[in-house]
């Protein structure tokens, strides 16, 4: 290649690799509060606490707490809080309240209720014990914990219950549900001392957007002043997911969730009225129930068992934003890498196209590896999430490259009867079957992960970032190389089907305030494109 030939590809490169860094310099923006969530000069008033780490989980009901590893938490949690929430007597959580003591805090006992009647009346058992042992310690007991949202008891059983265990304790009872709840089951309000309501502005029916989160709080709570005069109100959880799904206009992440927080405790600071946090530590155990966004709902990291922000350090969604971006700018230099390589074993002049769509594969790449990476490492659940998501991201690491071989190499995108149907005899480029490879795991996970969104969409994830990644590549292939003889294959053609049917459906029912739909949803749509458009030729040497 003469000299002159390379100032495209260069400016390109140096265009590629300065819209990564504008974006990612962008992304990591720090917020600005005038609240820190975690203030060290004002412990919060209480948090819910659930000790599971790891693999624990109360699903298992021989899980088993130790004390040891209670004690830690508790020591750590009387740091900045003055009191926890616990919802059962369960799985070791009975030695709260003794460890409770040792530290300083209070707790507000809860009663897990459910439709078996024994264990009710075992749960019941403890905590009066408990209440009779530790009486400086537990407040109050939080009989039943949105035993009416589940269904699993009538109200007048609830109501007996309720004024069982106020007979046998000497400190208030109340009950905890959502506010809704409480609306439709007044009845309850006649038998507690104070009213305990849950809202959590990411999960209403209609979800709220984090900025106004805090005031949708306290519309609620004077709603519920008004409707149930002459008791206290306790809003026993709120809070907000620092990662997962977006629901309509409400984004989990780490930059709202300390947004929210702030705003509700300043809010509360305010108004002077009492709320407890959900939740102390993130619990993993609950993506089980509720997918990602379930486990981050913690001001603790599960993990690292640190503070998600601390006092004094700026709070952003990327915290590691520079290896992020670094790691981005080298795949970009990798895929124009991959393009220069191919052309000095084949030395022709391409044209101006190829090159930008290699500019367009390294730029989305390189600005989406960081966002794919850290979604990987939030939204990976046992060993079946690691595998599809990190499977997905290989794949959007492997595209832009070997689709950029075969750009600059004339060749183009094969077809999944190239890469399963039977041989005739001639050699096939061994980069061309990765490129194979790559395509058809792309396809398999975008159309498990949209049929999801259509059959079973509550709790799943938008694979935008990882997605586009590979997608982008493939299209520019397609739209640059495309044969222009040959027949539609059925696999590709049903796919497409599928992928642009799931996408239509899915991005009407999310709504069109969920950009994460609607991104994920034109990567569909982008990829069912590309797979309409294949030709059944075999690809030339």
């Amino acid at each position: 290649m003469e000299p002159i030939s390379l100032r495209t590809p260069l400016a390109l490169l140096l265009i590629s690799l300065s819209a990564i860094a504008a974006a990612w310099w962008w992304l990591a923006t720090p917020i600005n509060l005038a609240r820190a969530p975690i203030d060290p000069n004002a412990k919060l008033l209480c948090v819910s606490y659930a000790p599971f780490r790891g693999d624990q989980t109360p699903l298992v009901p021989t899980t088993h707490i130790a004390a040891e590893q209670i004690a830690e938490d508790l020591a750590q949690l009387a740091k900045i809080s003055d009191c926890v929430r616990t919802y059962s007597i369960e799985n070791g959580l009975d030695q709260v309240p003794a460890l409770a003591a040792k530290v300083g805090l209070k707790v507000i006992q809860g009663i897990w209720l459910g439709s078996n009647r024994l264990k009710n009346l075992a749960q019941i058992s403890t905590v009066v014990g408990l209440t009779k042992e530790y009486p400086g310690v537990i407040t109050s007991v939080v009989v039943g914990n949105e035993v009416l949202l589940r269904g699993e008891m009538t109200t007048s059983d609830l109501v007996a219950i309720i004024r069982s265990v106020k007979a046998q304790v000497a400190v208030p009872v109340t009950y905890a549900d959502v506010w809704e709840y409480w609306l439709r089951n007044r009845e309850v309000y006649d038998a507690v001392d104070f009213v305990t309501i849950h809202i959590l502005p990411y999960w209403e029916d209609f979800p709220i957007r984090a900025k106004y989160a805090a005031i949708h709080v306290d519309s609620i709570r004077k709603r519920m002043e008004v409707a149930f005069p002459g008791k206290e109100i306790l809003i026993g959880e709120t809070g907000w997911p620092s990662a997962g799904r977006m629901r309509e206009s409400a984004l989990p992440s780490r930059a709202n969730q300390a947004r929210v927080v702030s705003e509700i405790l300043a809010l509360a600071k305010r108004e002077n009225f009492r709320v407890n946090l959900i939740e102390a530590y993130d619990q993993p155990w609950k993506r089980q129930l509720e997918g990602t966004v379930g486990g981050y709902w913690g001001l603790i990291d599960s993990v690292r068992r640190a503070v998600k922000y601390p006092p004094g350090e700026a709070i952003t969604n990327y915290p590691f934003w520079k290896l992020q971006m670094g790691g981005g700018m080298a795949l970009a230099v990798f895929v124009f890498g991959a393009a220069w390589l191919t052309l000095r074993h084949r030395p022709w002049t391409p044209r101006p196209a190829a090159w930008v769509a290699v500019a367009i594969s390294a730029t989305s790449a390189g600005i989406l590896l960081g966002i794919a990476g850290d979604k990987m490492v939030y939204e990976s659940y046992g060993v079946g999430g690691w595998l599809k998501w990190g499977a997905l991201l290989a794949a959007g690491i492997a595209a832009p490259l070997l689709a950029t071989n075969a750009l600059m190499s004339g060749r183009s995108l094969p077809t999944f009867l190239e890469l399963l149907g039977p041989r005739d005899g001639n050699p096939r480029p061994l980069l061309g079957m990765l490129l194979a490879v790559v395509l058809a795991i792309t396809t398999l996970i975008g159309a498990e992960t949209a049929l999801g969104f259509v059959f079973d969409p509550r709790y799943k994830d938008f694979p935008y970032a990882a997605l586009t990644m590979a997608v982008v590549p493939f299209w520019t292939l397609m739209a640059l190389n495309r044969p222009q003889e040959g027949a539609r294959p059925i696999a590709e053609a049903v796919f497409a089907g599928l992928l642009a049917a799931s996408a239509l459906y899915a991005g009407f029912n999310e709504g069109r305030d969920n950009w994460q739909s609607l991104w994920t949803c034109a990567m569909y749509f982008l990829l069912a494109i590309t797979l309409w458009r294949a030709r059944g030729v075999q690809s030339p040497k």
